[in-house]
């Protein structure tokens, strides 16, 4: 915040912010007029000289540590490799049949880990088409473009050529197509015809799941067995949550996969939400109401609803657009109520 320049002749006078005479005014150029004080924004840091951008950016180098792994994975695959040609030089020494049954099996064993290969960089590339998709769709939702909602939107269906039980949702959205203009609402249309079954039916999974959490936790005498189960239930609602949009990964797909809800988890404050729920379920009478382990149960139902919230964030190939999507306070009425049955089961 500045203050203007006093005009010619006039002596400078102190004000206090909240004085009526204090007026606020973008205009840099406006005149004072008597017993009155303009303030007006300036953004200085726009003024202030700056370094370019890569005297802060790590510079991208073969570092020592992939020499490491590079290193180390080639010792690993010439030892399995001297190892299989040794028993093969062996099982011919003692008889030709057991080194032809070697080599067919190196063989089968080969084409297996070709195949492995092929379907783990399928399953990166899939995921990766729908981030683009997504971003895509994003931007044209945000734009109002309907030439590049109309490019997306056909993706989307060719992603879901394949899957039935989308077919009647995939016609809708191709009548949309040809005659709704602008782009938000095709996105829309999209959300309402093609993918609200498949939003339904990932919510039930994150549901069933935060369920199945909610109940071993509170009736586990374990720590241990809680958090098997908590790992477990996640795991497990991440890839069907991922498989139920599309995305069907292999082992790395998965983890990357894994990688990108706990990064959505920490952009989105996800956990901090999920701990100020928490702490408001605690607070309120219900908790008051159930035994100690019944709440906690609950808690981790929650926190694991907000993980399953994430993965169908980060899965679904089109952002939410006509709303935010599900909440964790959704989950709350169906987890508590299951809380208060598990209570009256045990008293009676």
């Amino acid at each position: 915040m500045t203050g203007s320049t006093p005009p010619p002749g006039r002596k400078p006078t102190a004000f206090r912010l909240d004085d009526s005479k204090v007026r606020l005014t973008d205009d840099e150029n406006r005149e004072p007029s008597a017993g009155e004080a303009l303030v007006t924004q300036a953004y200085l840091e726009e003024d202030e000289p700056r370094l370019p951008r890569d005297a802060s950016t790590p510079k991208s180098r073969f570092g020592f540590g992939k020499w490491i792994m590079v290193g180390l994975t080639g010792l690993v695959s010439l030892a399995i490799g001297l190892a299989i040609d040794s028993l093969i030089r062996d099982l011919f020494a003692r008889t030709d049949w057991l080194g032809w049954l070697a080599v067919a099996l190196a063989a089968i064993a080969a084409l297996g880990l070709t195949g492995l290969i092929i379907r783990e960089f399928a399953g990166l590339a899939r995921l990766g088409k729908i981030d683009h998709l997504r971003e895509k769709l994003k931007a044209a939702a945000d734009e109002d473009d309907a030439k590049a909602a109309t490019a997306g939107l056909k993706e989307l269906m060719a992603l879901y050529a394949d899957r039935p039980e989308t077919a009647q949702g995939r016609k809708a959205l191709a009548g949309h197509m040809q005659e709704v203009i602008d782009g938000r609402d095709l996105v829309i249309l999209a959300e309402r015809d093609l993918l609200r079954p498949l939003d339904q039916e990932a919510n039930r999974i994150v549901l069933n799941s935060a369920k199945r959490v909610s109940l071993v936790t509170a009736v586990s005498p374990r720590a241990l067995v809680d958090l098997l189960m908590v790992l477990f239930e996640n795991l497990k609602t991440i890839r069907r949550v991922s498989t139920l949009y599309g995305g069907r990964p292999g082992t790395l797909g998965f983890l990357r996969l894994a990688k990108h809800v706990v990064s959505h988890l920490a952009v989105t404050g996800g956990m901090a939400a999920g701990d100020s729920l928490a702490s408001e379920f605690l607070g309120h009478s219900l908790a008051a109401r159930l035994s100690a382990r019944l709440g906690e149960g609950v808690i981790n139902g929650l926190l694991t609803a907000r993980i399953g919230i994430a993965a169908i964030a980060v899965c679904r190939p089109s952002p939410f657009v006509a709303d935010n999507g599900p909440s964790v306070k959704e989950f709350m009425g169906e987890l508590t109520s299951l809380a208060k049955k598990q209570e009256t089961d045990g008293n009676s």
